[in-house]
């Protein structure tokens, strides 16, 4: 029975370090313990932290504050990130576009130089055509004749008009239709049918 009384103390001795030991890191404001403690400081007469207490703490409206600042910054990252992400969509689509504009680039520069190259052929088919045709001039008609007939027929037609447009040019008569005469007749009417038909090339 002599025990008793000694278990007993130790049992509040124990209660009463884990209470202090509460209340401590409470106040260090690791734990917070004062409301589930409120009804005993009520009883001892101490008074507990109340809700008005509480909502007149000077830290509350910093709190409050922090808690907006909070959701501000959070709604700005999430403002950012949007933006992030648009600026990200604009950018590829800038670089799909310079990419396509530099395949069209491209491609104009190719069909320039393939115009130029064309241009170039046909200045110097048209040079020797106009070459051939002075050389003609100056040939007797029957052999200019024979040389001709040899011709695709729009060869012979483009020989034939620069034949014309040297004439013209010198102001003298043009030797193409004597030149016909002298063709068989079914090759020259397929010729002249063609000549008035065919645009110049």
């Amino acid at each position: 029975m002599a025990a008793l009384p000694r278990i007993f103390l130790l049992f509040l001795v124990i209660l009463v370090l884990l209470g202090g030991g509460s209340l401590w890191f409470d106040y260090l404001g690791l734990i917070d313990v004062k409301d589930t403690y409120a009804p005993v400081f009520r009883f001892f007469g101490l008074g507990g932290r109340s809700k008005v207490e509480e909502q007149d703490s000077p830290y509350l409206l910093d709190s409050e504050r922090l808690s907006k600042l909070m959701v501000a910054v959070d709604l700005r990252a999430e403002e950012l990130q949007l933006r992030e992400e648009q600026l990200s969509g604009r950018e590829k689509d800038i670089l799909q576009q310079a990419a396509e504009i530099e395949e069209q680039r491209k491609a104009l520069e190719d069909q320039e130089k393939s115009l130029k190259e064309r241009t170039r052929l046909y200045d110097n088919k048209n040079e020797n055509i106009r070459q051939n045709a002075k050389n003609l001039n100056g040939m007797p008609p029957a052999r200019a004749v024979a040389i001709l007939e040899k011709m695709e027929d729009q060869d012979m037609i483009d020989h034939l008009r620069m034949v014309e447009q040297l004439a013209q040019e010198a102001g003298e008569d043009s030797s193409v239709a004597y030149w016909l005469s002298l063709m068989p007749a079914e090759r020259a009417a397929v010729i002249q049918r063609k000549m008035a038909v065919k645009p110049k090339t």
